[in-house]
Protein backbone atom coordinates (compact mmCIF):
# COMPACT_ATOMS: atom_id res chain seq x y z
CA UNK A 1 0.00 0.00 0.00
CA UNK A 2 1.41 3.09 -1.34
CA UNK A 3 0.82 6.80 -2.44
CA UNK A 4 2.28 7.44 -5.99
CA UNK A 5 3.17 10.37 -7.91
CA UNK A 6 4.39 10.44 -11.48
CA UNK A 7 5.48 13.93 -13.49
CA UNK A 8 5.36 12.56 -17.58
CA UNK A 9 6.55 15.09 -20.21
CA UNK A 10 9.55 17.23 -21.29
CA UNK A 11 8.55 20.04 -19.01
CA UNK A 12 8.29 17.29 -15.72
CA UNK A 13 10.43 19.69 -12.85
CA UNK A 14 12.17 17.66 -9.78
CA UNK A 15 11.28 20.56 -7.50
CA UNK A 16 7.59 20.33 -8.24
CA UNK A 17 7.85 16.43 -8.19
CA UNK A 18 9.46 16.25 -5.24
CA UNK A 19 6.76 18.69 -3.19
CA UNK A 20 3.99 16.62 -4.45
CA UNK A 21 4.98 13.32 -3.03
CA UNK A 22 6.03 15.15 -0.08
CA UNK A 23 2.10 15.44 0.75
CA UNK A 24 1.76 11.53 0.77
CA UNK A 25 4.38 11.21 2.97
CA UNK A 26 1.98 9.61 5.63
CA UNK A 27 0.81 6.91 3.19
CA UNK A 28 4.32 5.34 3.53
CA UNK A 29 7.44 4.35 5.63
CA UNK A 30 9.86 4.96 2.50
CA UNK A 31 10.26 7.19 0.12
CA UNK A 32 11.56 5.53 -3.36
CA UNK A 33 12.04 7.50 -6.73
CA UNK A 34 13.45 6.94 -9.87
CA UNK A 35 14.30 10.27 -12.36
CA UNK A 36 14.69 10.01 -15.81
CA UNK A 37 14.22 12.97 -18.90
CA UNK A 38 10.35 12.88 -19.19
CA UNK A 39 9.60 10.65 -16.72
CA UNK A 40 9.78 11.05 -12.88
CA UNK A 41 8.14 8.37 -10.80
CA UNK A 42 7.60 7.86 -6.95
CA UNK A 43 6.34 6.39 -4.10
CA UNK A 44 5.77 7.04 -0.31
CA UNK A 45 5.39 2.97 0.17
CA UNK A 46 3.96 1.15 3.38
CA UNK A 47 5.60 -1.95 3.69
CA UNK A 48 3.24 -4.79 4.04
CA UNK A 49 3.91 -7.23 1.40
CA UNK A 50 7.78 -8.76 1.23
CA UNK A 51 8.73 -5.56 3.13
CA UNK A 52 12.43 -5.77 2.39
CA UNK A 53 12.11 -6.61 -1.52
CA UNK A 54 8.84 -5.09 -2.76
CA UNK A 55 11.34 -1.82 -3.84
CA UNK A 56 9.28 0.94 -6.23
CA UNK A 57 9.35 2.28 -8.93
CA UNK A 58 9.40 -1.54 -10.04
CA UNK A 59 11.11 -1.95 -13.53
CA UNK A 60 10.29 -5.07 -15.83
CA UNK A 61 12.85 -7.61 -15.99
CA UNK A 62 13.45 -6.63 -19.87
CA UNK A 63 13.81 -2.57 -18.43
CA UNK A 64 11.12 -1.40 -20.75
CA UNK A 65 8.25 -0.95 -18.42
CA UNK A 66 8.19 0.90 -14.84
CA UNK A 67 5.47 0.35 -12.09
CA UNK A 68 4.05 2.84 -9.71
CA UNK A 69 1.17 0.69 -7.74
CA UNK A 70 -1.02 1.33 -4.87
CA UNK A 71 -3.05 -1.52 -3.17
CA UNK A 72 -3.18 -4.94 -2.62
CA UNK A 73 -4.04 -7.96 -5.08
CA UNK A 74 -4.80 -10.82 -3.25
CA UNK A 75 -4.55 -13.49 -5.61
CA UNK A 76 -0.80 -12.70 -6.34
CA UNK A 77 -0.02 -16.15 -5.18
CA UNK A 78 -2.20 -17.93 -7.59
CA UNK A 79 -0.92 -15.34 -10.28
CA UNK A 80 2.81 -16.28 -9.60
CA UNK A 81 2.02 -19.57 -9.70
CA UNK A 82 0.54 -19.48 -13.46
CA UNK A 83 2.98 -16.41 -14.22
CA UNK A 84 6.53 -19.50 -13.05
CA UNK A 85 4.69 -21.98 -15.40
CA UNK A 86 4.92 -19.83 -18.07
CA UNK A 87 8.49 -18.91 -17.76
CA UNK A 88 8.71 -16.35 -15.63
CA UNK A 89 11.64 -16.10 -13.04
CA UNK A 90 10.94 -13.70 -9.72
CA UNK A 91 13.03 -11.52 -7.54
CA UNK A 92 10.60 -11.16 -4.71
CA UNK A 93 7.44 -12.47 -2.94
CA UNK A 94 5.34 -9.21 -3.52
CA UNK A 95 2.29 -8.79 -5.30
CA UNK A 96 3.99 -5.68 -6.95
CA UNK A 97 6.08 -7.91 -8.94
CA UNK A 98 3.07 -9.88 -9.87
CA UNK A 99 1.01 -7.37 -11.05
CA UNK A 100 4.28 -6.07 -13.50
CA UNK A 101 4.80 -9.65 -14.78
CA UNK A 102 0.79 -9.86 -15.64
CA UNK A 103 1.15 -7.14 -17.49
CA UNK A 104 4.01 -8.11 -19.55
CA UNK A 105 2.22 -11.71 -20.12
CA UNK A 106 -1.12 -10.60 -20.78
CA UNK A 107 -1.15 -6.69 -21.67
CA UNK A 108 -4.56 -5.24 -20.79
CA UNK A 109 -5.86 -8.44 -20.32
CA UNK A 110 -4.71 -8.63 -17.04
CA UNK A 111 -7.35 -6.48 -15.52
CA UNK A 112 -9.44 -9.66 -15.73
CA UNK A 113 -7.23 -11.77 -13.59
CA UNK A 114 -6.21 -9.21 -10.86
CA UNK A 115 -8.57 -9.88 -7.24
CA UNK A 116 -7.74 -7.14 -4.96
CA UNK A 117 -7.74 -3.44 -4.30
CA UNK A 118 -5.72 -1.21 -6.54
CA UNK A 119 -4.38 1.93 -8.38
CA UNK A 120 -1.58 1.84 -10.67
CA UNK A 121 0.82 3.34 -13.34
CA UNK A 122 2.73 1.76 -15.54
CA UNK A 123 5.34 3.55 -17.77
CA UNK A 124 7.41 2.57 -20.93
CA UNK A 125 10.46 4.64 -20.49
CA UNK A 126 11.59 4.86 -24.15
CA UNK A 127 8.34 6.73 -24.73
CA UNK A 128 6.74 7.90 -21.92
CA UNK A 129 3.39 6.76 -22.83
CA UNK A 130 1.28 5.32 -19.62
CA UNK A 131 -0.97 2.55 -18.79
CA UNK A 132 -3.49 3.78 -15.99
CA UNK A 133 -5.61 1.14 -13.89
CA UNK A 134 -8.21 1.84 -11.01
CA UNK A 135 -10.14 -1.24 -9.02
CA UNK A 136 -13.92 -2.40 -10.22
CA UNK A 137 -15.11 -0.40 -6.44
CA UNK A 138 -12.45 2.17 -6.50
CA UNK A 139 -11.19 1.60 -3.24
CA UNK A 140 -8.16 2.96 -4.13
CA UNK A 141 -7.43 6.25 -5.58
CA UNK A 142 -5.70 7.86 -8.54
CA UNK A 143 -6.11 11.38 -10.05
CA UNK A 144 -4.28 13.69 -12.40
CA UNK A 145 -3.80 16.89 -13.55
CA UNK A 146 -1.82 18.56 -16.79
CA UNK A 147 0.80 21.68 -17.25
CA UNK A 148 1.76 23.08 -19.95
CA UNK A 149 4.18 20.42 -21.15
CA UNK A 150 3.38 17.79 -18.60
CA UNK A 151 0.82 15.20 -17.06
CA UNK A 152 0.53 14.49 -13.26
CA UNK A 153 -0.84 11.78 -11.54
CA UNK A 154 -1.09 11.30 -7.68
CA UNK A 155 -3.28 9.03 -5.19
CA UNK A 156 -4.53 12.13 -3.87
CA UNK A 157 -6.19 15.88 -4.82
CA UNK A 158 -3.82 17.25 -2.32
CA UNK A 159 -0.70 16.18 -4.00
CA UNK A 160 -2.09 18.16 -7.13
CA UNK A 161 -3.50 21.24 -6.20
CA UNK A 162 -1.08 23.41 -5.91
CA UNK A 163 -0.58 23.68 -9.98
CA UNK A 164 -3.81 25.35 -9.86
CA UNK A 165 -5.32 23.32 -13.01
CA UNK A 166 -8.13 21.06 -12.75
CA UNK A 167 -8.10 17.72 -11.22
CA UNK A 168 -9.58 14.81 -12.75
CA UNK A 169 -10.51 11.33 -11.03
CA UNK A 170 -9.59 8.30 -12.76
CA UNK A 171 -12.81 6.29 -12.15
CA UNK A 172 -13.09 3.02 -10.51
CA UNK A 173 -12.63 0.11 -13.14
CA UNK A 174 -11.40 2.43 -15.58
CA UNK A 175 -8.01 1.54 -17.64
CA UNK A 176 -6.33 3.15 -20.54
CA UNK A 177 -3.57 4.94 -21.92
CA UNK A 178 -1.62 8.06 -21.39
CA UNK A 179 0.06 8.75 -25.25
CA UNK A 180 2.96 10.45 -26.00
CA UNK A 181 1.04 13.97 -25.93
CA UNK A 182 -0.25 13.24 -22.36
CA UNK A 183 -4.21 12.99 -23.42
CA UNK A 184 -5.86 10.72 -21.28
CA UNK A 185 -7.62 7.84 -22.67
CA UNK A 186 -9.52 5.50 -20.54
CA UNK A 187 -12.40 2.86 -20.98
CA UNK A 188 -14.50 1.07 -18.41
CA UNK A 189 -13.40 -3.07 -18.06
CA UNK A 190 -16.16 -3.45 -15.52
CA UNK A 191 -19.39 -2.19 -15.82
CA UNK A 192 -20.76 -1.12 -12.32
CA UNK A 193 -24.21 -0.12 -13.81
CA UNK A 194 -24.85 -4.16 -15.08
CA UNK A 195 -23.58 -6.08 -12.36
CA UNK A 196 -25.14 -9.75 -12.07
CA UNK A 197 -27.72 -8.71 -14.58
CA UNK A 198 -26.64 -11.37 -16.83
CA UNK A 199 -26.61 -14.25 -13.92
CA UNK A 200 -30.31 -15.14 -13.06
CA UNK A 201 -31.83 -14.14 -9.69
CA UNK A 202 -31.20 -16.02 -5.91
CA UNK A 203 -34.64 -16.16 -4.47
CA UNK A 204 -34.05 -19.26 -2.38
CA UNK A 205 -33.51 -17.50 1.07
CA UNK A 206 -31.40 -21.49 1.92
CA UNK A 207 -28.96 -20.93 -1.35
CA UNK A 208 -28.79 -17.05 -0.79
CA UNK A 209 -27.44 -17.56 3.04
CA UNK A 210 -25.17 -19.95 1.74
CA UNK A 211 -23.72 -17.96 -1.39
CA UNK A 212 -23.38 -15.02 0.80
CA UNK A 213 -21.66 -16.92 3.79
CA UNK A 214 -18.97 -18.80 1.14
CA UNK A 215 -18.50 -15.37 -0.56
CA UNK A 216 -17.79 -13.14 2.47
CA UNK A 217 -15.87 -15.69 4.87
CA UNK A 218 -13.47 -15.95 1.42
CA UNK A 219 -13.45 -11.94 1.01
CA UNK A 220 -12.11 -11.90 4.51
CA UNK A 221 -9.74 -14.31 4.92
CA UNK A 222 -8.00 -13.40 1.61
CA UNK A 223 -7.80 -9.72 3.09
CA UNK A 224 -6.20 -11.66 6.31
CA UNK A 225 -3.49 -12.92 4.16
CA UNK A 226 -1.08 -10.76 6.76
CA UNK A 227 1.50 -11.81 9.07
CA UNK A 228 0.94 -8.40 10.53
CA UNK A 229 -1.44 -7.43 13.72
CA UNK A 230 -4.73 -7.22 12.01
CA UNK A 231 -6.66 -4.06 13.07
CA UNK A 232 -10.75 -4.38 12.84
CA UNK A 233 -13.07 -0.91 12.70
CA UNK A 234 -15.52 -2.15 15.27
CA UNK A 235 -19.03 -0.51 15.83
CA UNK A 236 -20.98 -3.03 17.19
CA UNK A 237 -23.20 -3.33 14.77
CA UNK A 238 -23.61 -6.34 12.05
CA UNK A 239 -20.70 -5.41 9.93
CA UNK A 240 -18.20 -4.78 11.59
CA UNK A 241 -18.80 -7.20 14.22
CA UNK A 242 -18.29 -9.97 11.03
CA UNK A 243 -15.12 -8.35 9.84
CA UNK A 244 -14.06 -9.12 13.79
CA UNK A 245 -15.86 -12.54 14.41
CA UNK A 246 -13.47 -14.06 10.72
CA UNK A 247 -10.58 -12.28 11.99
CA UNK A 248 -10.53 -13.52 15.58
CA UNK A 249 -11.34 -17.24 14.09
CA UNK A 250 -8.84 -16.83 11.52
CA UNK A 251 -6.31 -14.32 12.56
CA UNK A 252 -5.78 -14.08 16.19
CA UNK A 253 -2.97 -11.19 16.03
CA UNK A 254 -5.89 -8.66 15.69
CA UNK A 255 -6.96 -5.68 17.83
CA UNK A 256 -10.41 -4.14 17.64
CA UNK A 257 -10.85 0.00 17.70
CA UNK A 258 -14.17 1.79 18.29
CA UNK A 259 -14.87 5.59 18.73
CA UNK A 260 -18.01 7.05 20.48
CA UNK A 261 -19.18 8.61 23.74
CA UNK A 262 -18.96 6.22 26.65
CA UNK A 263 -22.25 6.09 27.21
CA UNK A 264 -23.03 5.25 23.50
CA UNK A 265 -24.84 2.13 21.97
CA UNK A 266 -21.30 1.61 19.37
CA UNK A 267 -19.47 1.43 22.83
CA UNK A 268 -21.45 -1.01 25.08
CA UNK A 269 -21.60 -3.38 21.82
CA UNK A 270 -18.19 -3.09 20.81
CA UNK A 271 -17.14 -3.58 24.38
CA UNK A 272 -19.42 -6.88 24.47
CA UNK A 273 -18.22 -8.46 22.03
CA UNK A 274 -14.45 -7.77 21.88
CA UNK A 275 -14.95 -9.26 25.59
CA UNK A 276 -16.21 -12.47 24.70
CA UNK A 277 -14.18 -13.19 21.85
CA UNK A 278 -11.31 -12.19 24.13
CA UNK A 279 -10.15 -10.06 21.65
CA UNK A 280 -8.28 -6.59 22.30
CA UNK A 281 -10.06 -3.74 22.47
CA UNK A 282 -9.14 0.01 22.32
CA UNK A 283 -12.38 2.57 22.73
CA UNK A 284 -11.46 6.13 21.80
CA UNK A 285 -13.94 7.50 24.46
CA UNK A 286 -14.60 10.83 23.01
CA UNK A 287 -17.41 13.75 24.38
CA UNK A 288 -19.35 16.02 22.09
CA UNK A 289 -17.33 18.88 23.35
CA UNK A 290 -13.82 17.49 22.46
CA UNK A 291 -15.06 18.34 18.62
CA UNK A 292 -13.35 21.24 17.80
CA UNK A 293 -13.03 23.42 14.63
CA UNK A 294 -9.55 22.64 14.44
CA UNK A 295 -10.67 19.02 13.97
CA UNK A 296 -13.34 19.25 11.54
CA UNK A 297 -10.43 21.46 9.81
CA UNK A 298 -7.73 18.34 9.85
CA UNK A 299 -11.02 15.93 9.04
CA UNK A 300 -11.76 18.15 5.58
CA UNK A 301 -7.53 18.43 4.89
CA UNK A 302 -7.25 14.68 5.65
CA UNK A 303 -10.32 13.40 3.20
CA UNK A 304 -10.55 15.70 0.57
CA UNK A 305 -14.87 14.52 0.77
CA UNK A 306 -17.10 16.98 -1.44
CA UNK A 307 -20.78 15.81 -0.01
CA UNK A 308 -21.22 17.43 3.66
CA UNK A 309 -22.47 13.93 5.58
CA UNK A 310 -18.87 12.30 4.61
CA UNK A 311 -16.93 15.46 6.15
CA UNK A 312 -18.77 14.74 9.28
CA UNK A 313 -18.17 11.07 9.16
CA UNK A 314 -14.36 11.59 8.87
CA UNK A 315 -14.05 13.12 12.10
CA UNK A 316 -15.38 10.33 13.61
CA UNK A 317 -13.25 8.19 11.56
CA UNK A 318 -9.81 10.40 12.38
CA UNK A 319 -9.18 9.35 16.06
CA UNK A 320 -9.77 5.76 14.77
CA UNK A 321 -6.92 5.62 12.41
CA UNK A 322 -4.52 7.77 14.49
CA UNK A 323 -4.94 5.01 17.43
CA UNK A 324 -4.52 2.38 15.04
CA UNK A 325 -0.98 4.22 13.62
CA UNK A 326 0.21 4.81 17.23
CA UNK A 327 -0.65 1.39 17.95
CA UNK A 328 1.29 0.32 14.75
CA UNK A 329 -1.14 -1.28 13.12
CA UNK A 330 -0.40 -1.64 9.34
CA UNK A 331 -3.57 -3.26 8.05
CA UNK A 332 -7.27 -3.10 8.98
CA UNK A 333 -11.00 -4.39 8.31
CA UNK A 334 -13.73 -2.26 8.05
CA UNK A 335 -17.53 -3.28 7.06
CA UNK A 336 -18.27 -0.41 4.72
CA UNK A 337 -20.24 -1.20 1.75
CA UNK A 338 -22.56 -3.64 3.55
CA UNK A 339 -25.35 -1.10 3.81
CA UNK A 340 -25.28 -0.33 0.21
CA UNK A 341 -25.41 -4.33 -1.09
CA UNK A 342 -27.50 -5.86 0.94
CA UNK A 343 -30.71 -2.88 1.68
CA UNK A 344 -29.44 -1.19 4.92
CA UNK A 345 -31.17 2.13 4.11
CA UNK A 346 -34.72 2.91 4.12
CA UNK A 347 -34.71 4.44 0.46
CA UNK A 348 -34.24 0.32 -0.83
CA UNK A 349 -37.59 -0.35 0.25
CA UNK A 350 -39.62 1.86 -0.29
CA UNK A 351 -39.40 1.42 -4.13
CA UNK A 352 -40.28 -1.02 -6.59
CA UNK A 353 -37.82 -3.69 -7.32
CA UNK A 354 -36.22 -2.42 -10.49
CA UNK A 355 -36.26 1.29 -8.90
CA UNK A 356 -34.02 -0.34 -5.71
CA UNK A 357 -32.03 -2.16 -8.27
CA UNK A 358 -30.85 1.41 -9.76
CA UNK A 359 -30.86 2.79 -5.87
CA UNK A 360 -28.31 0.35 -5.09
CA UNK A 361 -25.77 0.61 -8.46
CA UNK A 362 -26.24 4.13 -8.00
CA UNK A 363 -24.75 4.16 -4.32
CA UNK A 364 -22.40 1.35 -5.02
CA UNK A 365 -20.60 3.53 -8.19
CA UNK A 366 -20.22 6.74 -6.20
CA UNK A 367 -18.60 5.11 -3.09
CA UNK A 368 -15.33 5.66 -4.55
CA UNK A 369 -16.24 9.30 -3.57
CA UNK A 370 -17.69 8.95 -0.29
CA UNK A 371 -17.52 6.11 1.97
CA UNK A 372 -14.21 4.83 0.06
CA UNK A 373 -12.53 8.07 -0.07
CA UNK A 374 -13.19 8.68 3.72
CA UNK A 375 -11.86 5.22 4.53
CA UNK A 376 -8.89 5.25 2.08
CA UNK A 377 -8.04 9.53 3.40
CA UNK A 378 -8.40 8.78 6.92
CA UNK A 379 -6.49 5.41 7.30
CA UNK A 380 -3.66 6.56 4.90
CA UNK A 381 -3.42 9.29 6.43
CA UNK A 382 -2.36 7.71 9.65
CA UNK A 383 -0.21 4.40 7.61
CA UNK A 384 -3.01 2.06 7.98
CA UNK A 385 -4.14 0.17 4.93
CA UNK A 386 -8.05 -0.59 5.38
CA UNK A 387 -9.61 -3.33 3.35
CA UNK A 388 -12.96 -3.75 2.91
CA UNK A 389 -13.94 -7.13 2.27
CA UNK A 390 -17.80 -6.45 1.46
CA UNK A 391 -16.52 -4.97 -1.68
CA UNK A 392 -14.70 -7.98 -2.88
CA UNK A 393 -16.47 -7.85 -6.73
CA UNK A 394 -17.41 -11.29 -6.47
CA UNK A 395 -19.66 -10.34 -3.43
CA UNK A 396 -20.92 -6.97 -4.99
CA UNK A 397 -22.35 -9.33 -7.73
CA UNK A 398 -23.87 -11.87 -5.76
CA UNK A 399 -25.87 -9.22 -4.12
CA UNK A 400 -27.06 -7.76 -7.09
CA UNK A 401 -28.54 -11.45 -7.63
CA UNK A 402 -30.90 -10.97 -4.76
CA UNK A 403 -34.09 -9.67 -4.58
CA UNK A 404 -35.20 -6.88 -2.08
CA UNK A 405 -36.88 -9.25 -0.27
CA UNK A 406 -34.16 -10.79 0.92
CA UNK A 407 -32.51 -7.77 1.85
CA UNK A 408 -34.95 -6.27 4.25
CA UNK A 409 -37.78 -9.12 5.98
CA UNK A 410 -39.85 -8.62 8.90
CA UNK A 411 -38.55 -5.59 9.20
CA UNK A 412 -35.04 -6.09 9.39
CA UNK A 413 -32.41 -4.55 7.09
CA UNK A 414 -29.59 -7.35 6.02
CA UNK A 415 -32.23 -9.95 6.87
CA UNK A 416 -30.13 -12.20 4.73
CA UNK A 417 -26.86 -11.72 5.83
CA UNK A 418 -28.24 -12.24 9.33
CA UNK A 419 -29.68 -15.40 8.27
CA UNK A 420 -26.58 -16.46 6.75
CA UNK A 421 -24.29 -16.34 9.84
CA UNK A 422 -27.00 -16.68 12.43
CA UNK A 423 -25.01 -19.92 14.04
CA UNK A 424 -21.69 -17.57 14.26
CA UNK A 425 -23.21 -13.72 15.30
CA UNK A 426 -23.98 -13.45 19.16
CA UNK A 427 -27.52 -12.99 19.59
CA UNK A 428 -27.50 -9.26 20.91
CA UNK A 429 -25.70 -8.50 17.73
CA UNK A 430 -28.03 -10.10 14.97
CA UNK A 431 -31.07 -8.27 16.19
CA UNK A 432 -29.11 -5.42 17.09
CA UNK A 433 -31.17 -2.19 14.87
CA UNK A 434 -28.65 -0.15 12.30
CA UNK A 435 -26.93 3.20 13.72
CA UNK A 436 -25.10 5.36 11.29
CA UNK A 437 -20.84 5.00 12.96
CA UNK A 438 -21.59 8.74 13.57
CA UNK A 439 -24.99 9.17 14.78
CA UNK A 440 -24.83 6.04 17.35
CA UNK A 441 -21.28 7.40 18.70
CA UNK A 442 -23.22 10.19 19.76
CA UNK A 443 -20.77 12.80 18.05
CA UNK A 444 -22.53 13.44 14.37
CA UNK A 445 -24.85 16.54 15.71
CA UNK A 446 -21.74 18.42 17.49
CA UNK A 447 -19.83 18.51 14.03
CA UNK A 448 -22.77 19.40 12.57
CA UNK A 449 -22.49 22.61 14.24
CA UNK A 450 -19.41 23.42 11.88
CA UNK A 451 -21.55 22.94 8.82
CA UNK A 452 -21.85 26.20 7.45
CA UNK A 453 -17.95 26.66 7.52
CA UNK A 454 -17.26 23.02 5.67
CA UNK A 455 -17.01 24.63 2.08
CA UNK A 456 -14.83 27.41 2.84
CA UNK A 457 -12.39 24.84 4.49
CA UNK A 458 -12.69 22.87 1.52
CA UNK A 459 -12.09 25.42 -1.29
CA UNK A 460 -8.80 26.89 1.40
CA UNK A 461 -6.97 23.85 0.51
CA UNK A 462 -8.07 23.94 -3.13
CA UNK A 463 -9.64 20.84 -3.27
CA UNK A 464 -12.49 22.89 -5.89
CA UNK A 465 -10.51 21.72 -8.48
CA UNK A 466 -11.77 18.61 -8.51
CA UNK A 467 -15.48 19.11 -7.37
CA UNK A 468 -16.77 21.43 -4.79
CA UNK A 469 -18.82 20.37 -1.64
CA UNK A 470 -22.54 19.98 -2.55
CA UNK A 471 -25.37 18.85 -1.18
CA UNK A 472 -25.81 15.23 0.48
CA UNK A 473 -27.26 13.24 -2.20
CA UNK A 474 -29.20 11.32 0.28
CA UNK A 475 -30.81 14.00 1.30
CA UNK A 476 -31.45 15.26 -2.27
CA UNK A 477 -33.15 11.37 -3.14
CA UNK A 478 -35.33 12.05 0.07
CA UNK A 479 -37.01 14.80 -1.09
CA UNK A 480 -37.95 13.54 -4.47
CA UNK A 481 -39.37 10.29 -2.82
CA UNK A 482 -36.42 8.53 -4.01
CA UNK A 483 -36.66 9.12 -7.67
CA UNK A 484 -33.20 8.37 -9.02
CA UNK A 485 -33.62 10.92 -12.02
CA UNK A 486 -35.19 13.64 -10.37
CA UNK A 487 -32.96 13.46 -7.59
CA UNK A 488 -29.78 13.39 -9.74
CA UNK A 489 -31.61 16.55 -11.59
CA UNK A 490 -32.08 18.32 -8.39
CA UNK A 491 -28.29 17.65 -7.99
CA UNK A 492 -27.12 19.36 -10.73
CA UNK A 493 -29.62 22.21 -10.71
CA UNK A 494 -28.86 23.69 -7.17
CA UNK A 495 -25.43 21.47 -5.96
CA UNK A 496 -25.53 23.27 -2.92
CA UNK A 497 -27.51 24.32 0.01
CA UNK A 498 -29.07 27.42 -0.25
CA UNK A 499 -28.33 30.36 2.75
CA UNK A 500 -32.13 29.45 4.11
CA UNK A 501 -31.02 25.58 4.37
CA UNK A 502 -27.57 26.19 6.17
CA UNK A 503 -29.30 28.56 8.06
CA UNK A 504 -31.92 26.01 9.22
CA UNK A 505 -29.15 23.40 9.95
CA UNK A 506 -27.51 25.43 12.09
CA UNK A 507 -30.35 26.52 14.25
CA UNK A 508 -31.32 23.01 14.74
CA UNK A 509 -27.54 21.86 15.47
CA UNK A 510 -27.02 24.86 17.70
CA UNK A 511 -30.41 23.79 19.61
CA UNK A 512 -28.85 20.29 20.21
CA UNK A 513 -25.33 21.72 21.28
CA UNK A 514 -27.30 24.08 24.17
CA UNK A 515 -28.27 20.84 25.66
CA UNK A 516 -26.19 19.61 28.62
CA UNK A 517 -23.12 17.75 27.19
CA UNK A 518 -21.87 14.86 28.65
Amino acid sequence: MCGIVLSLGPEADPAIFRRMLGTLTPRGEVTETRYETGLLAGTRRLRVVDRDRAVQPWVSADARWLLCYNGEVFNHHQLRAELTELGHHFQSTSDTEVVLAAFTQWGEAMVGRLRGEYAFAIVERATGRAYLVRDPLGVKPLYWSRTPGCLHLASEVKALVRMGAPVVEVPPGHHGWVDSDRQVQLRPYVDLLSLGASAPPVADPDEAALLVRAALTDSIQVRLDTDLTVGVVLSGGLDSSLALLHAAQLHPDCVAVTVGVPESPDVAYARRLARDLGVPHEVIELRPRDIRLADVREAIRISELTEYGDIINAVVSVPIFRRLGELGVKVALTGDGSDELFGGYPMYHEVGPEASRRLFLHKIRNLCRTELQRVDRTSMAFGVETRVPFLDLALVELAMRLPIELKMRDGQEKWIVRRAFADLLPDYVRRRPKNPMSYSSGLHERARLYKPLFARLHRSFGYHLLEPVRRDFDSVLTRCDNDLDAAIAAGRSRPDYTLLEHARDLVGAARWNTTPLV
